[in-house]
């Protein structure tokens, strides 16, 4: 079921950010299923993803186009992913998904972008409020030197509507866009998700959208590297 759109009203930058903050997600294990659509200007291909989270422990991504192209196992500190396809493994810290997405990103921030929430902890330090077009638009008072960063909260449900990352001294910018919200088992989850990386040379744009999700199911799920795959260093 769609969840509906209501009006934007005046309030305090602190009470926004306190709703957002508290419809975080609070099941334990998601098991979703999704169509992909990745495109850099070099490589534009459709995937069937297996997404599964064990919340705030690990992420389990498995693509397949009629075979296995890769799995991957993200935990707090670590990256692994392997691809049958092309015979090739990266086990280490978040590089890989760095230089996917053009910014720094943790385990925390990445369960946050699956899950229609801020990738920077919004109650941590003091927002500044805008509403622009019926919706609320927050960002730190002090933004980071390095770059900016605004969440656009929707005021029917206090999920994100978008957030994007800016470093324009670098050229770099991330937009990540939530179309729309499902209603599952009494609880509200992303029903698309848009990505857009862009640096000075490059655009990628990934299109995430979730086909099934269940919750607090038991995992099953293995992951081992097979001998013999060359292994990708950045």
């Amino acid at each position: 079921m769609m969840v509906a759109n209501e009006m934007a009203f005046e309030t305090s930058a602190k009470k926004v950010a306190k709703k957002h903050y508290d419809a975080n997600f609070d099941k334990k294990i998601i098991d979703a299923k999704l169509k992909v659509n990745f495109d850099n200007g070099k490589t534009n291909q459709s995937l069937n993803v297996n997404l599964q989270i064990e919340k705030d422990k690990v992420i389990y991504i498995k693509g397949t186009k009629f075979i296995t192209v890769f799995k991957a196992k993200i935990t707090p500190n670590s990256v692994s992913y392997y691809s049958p396809y092309a015979k090739n493994y990266f086990e280490g810290d978040f590089s890989l998904l760095e230089k996917l997405l053009g910014v720094e990103i943790n385990f925390d921030q990445l369960q946050n972008l699956f899950l229609g929430q801020s990738l920077l902890n919004v109650k941590s330090e003091k927002q500044q409020l805008e509403i622009v077009t019926n919706k609320y638009v927050l960002y730190p008072e002090k933004q980071s030197s390095l770059f900016n960063i605004f969440f656009t909260i929707n005021p029917s449900h206090f999920k994100l509507d978008e957030q994007s990352i800016v470093n324009a001294s670098k050229k770099l910018r991330l937009d990540i866009q939530y179309s729309g919200y499902n209603f599952i088992q009494k609880t509200i989850f992303p029903e698309n998700i848009m990505i857009v990386a862009k640096s000075e040379n490059t655009t990628t744009n990934i299109d995430l959208i979730y086909k099934s999700v269940v919750f607090d199911i038991p995992l099953n799920n293995s992951f081992e590297i097979p001998n013999g795959y060359k292994r990708i260093e950045f």
